[in-house]
């Protein structure tokens, strides 16, 4: 484990069966062959015995996951830990939610059946790299600024006018023949029809990372045939995908018509158009996911506002000269990643899960998270909050939201409930998310 750096994963793919790899991505300095092989003989053994070998932690620190999909492929997951922060538990829970999205995403793009029914090693390999700058987005996920991959909730921008978009999102998808429209900005989803909106939340997330995949190779349109993981994972749709300004894309999922060029020379124009300058204002909101009404406090760090009825969340992290000043080793990449050790920490020991963080019971999942102590009690907590040097974060839950909150160390300990469910309801009176 110590050929990997801190903080860096390497991902493993393998046979289930005879464990031939398809496979590496991660980490610069890959596991000699012989790890490997040790890492699937010590899995296998374990099964041979009636044993069930999921996770392991090293000396150093570090973590090791298996998990076998529909008795074909083995993904392992190793990870070198240190820098991140977190404890065994939290990366235990990140890497297991990080090997359920790379199966699917290998369902997205190659479909089910192709995975299942081994017939060609080698051709698996070889189509499996269609599937790599996806999963590579994956692993690198900190550097993405969007959370779904954690959360299984569709990362959101709030718009200064959804009515106008919304119209135009509706009638674009139904003069492409289809029901499943959506528009991307900034890679995160403005608005959507009611039907995009009715995909598993799981499918709604890599619907997205596939579109930020896709707007990244520069493409002003492309044709991309897809699977939807739990709706259609033996059936492929379409995904039509239309650049419309840069930073701004719609999409919609559709079966043989239209063709991708009658769609791009008839409807896009005359449909999006009239809309430019609406788009350009929607463009304007940015990384902050909130349009400028909503007000936030100087000394919040970072938030991430789930509504668990749509499966949607708004996040963001504003640092200013003002925090700066506060803790000059501020970074945007580090308060995600504290945000994202706080979510877990909450989801983990004390907050309703409206999903498991792991896949069905058929995959070979052990069950959820939550700690032990948490069911000796008669009620569900609502709030929570962690203090460290590094900064003061609460978390609280009511019946449509969760709220995550990182804020600076000089606010007081006894203000943070105040800041927080002020900051909650700021949102909600303004954009009614």
């Amino acid at each position: 484990m110590m050929m990997l750096e801190d903080g860096c994963i390497q991902l493993l793919c393998l046979t289930a069966s005879s464990g031939v790899p398809l496979f590496t991505r991660g980490a610069s300095k890959q596991l000699p062959f012989s790890v490997i092989g040790s890492l699937n003989g010590v899995h296998m053994f374990g099964g041979g015995q009636g044993v069930l070998l999921s996770c392991c932690e090293t000396e150093g620190g570090g973590k090791v996951v298996w998990r076998v999909f529909h008795d074909s492929v083995m993904l392992i997951a190793v990870s070198r830990g240190g820098s991140s922060g977190g404890c065994s538990k939290e990366e235990e829970i990140r890497l297991q939610r990080l090997l359920e999205n790379v199966w699917h995403c290998m369902v997205l793009v190659l479909g089910q059946d192709e995975l299942v029914n081994l017939r060609n090693v080698e051709r698996l390999k070889r189509d499996l790299r269609s599937c790599f700058c996806l999963i590579d987005q994956l692993l690198e996920e900190k550097q993405q600024g969007v959370l779904g991959n954690l959360t299984h909730c569709a990362d959101s921008l709030l718009p200064p006018n959804p009515t106008l978009l919304q119209e135009a999102v509706d009638g674009f998808a139904q003069a492409a023949d289809s029901e499943f429209g959506c528009l991307f900005v900034h890679g995160r989803i403005a608005v959507a029809t009611e039907k995009w909106w009715r995909l598993a939340p799981q499918e709604v997330v890599l619907l997205s990372a596939l579109v930020r995949t896709l707007s990244a190779s520069g493409s002003a349109s492309c044709d991309y045939p897809v699977f939807l993981p739990q709706g259609s994972p033996t059936v492929a749709h379409r995904l039509l995908r239309f650049q419309l300004l840069p930073g701004a894309d719609v999409c919609v999922l559709c079966g043989p018509t239209p063709s991708l060029h009658r769609a791009e020379s008839e409807l896009v124009g005359q449909l999006w158009s009239p809309l430019v300058e609406t788009l350009r204002s929607c463009l304007s909101v940015g990384e902050r996911s909130l349009p400028g009404s909503v007000p936030l406090r100087p000394d919040v760090l970072a938030l991430l506002l789930i509504n668990r009825e749509t499966r949607r969340s708004v996040s963001c992290v504003q640092l200013s000269s003002y925090h700066l000043l506060s803790d000059p080793s501020l970074s945007k990449s580090r308060c995600w990643e504290l945000l994202k050790l706080f979510y877990i920490f909450s989801m983990s020991r004390y907050f309703t899960q409206e999903e498991t963080l792991c896949v069905s019971a058929e995959d070979g999942a052990q069950g959820g998270h939550t700690e032990d102590f948490l069911h000796g009690f008669s009620h569900q907590p609502q709030q929570c909050y962690l203090v460290t040097e590094e900064c003061k974060s609460y978390g609280l839950q009511t019946p449509r939201h969760q709220l995550f909150l990182l804020m600076l160390p000089s606010v007081p300990t006894f203000a943070l409930r105040t800041v927080a469910t002020q900051t909650l309801s700021d949102i909600i009176s303004a954009t009614a998310f």
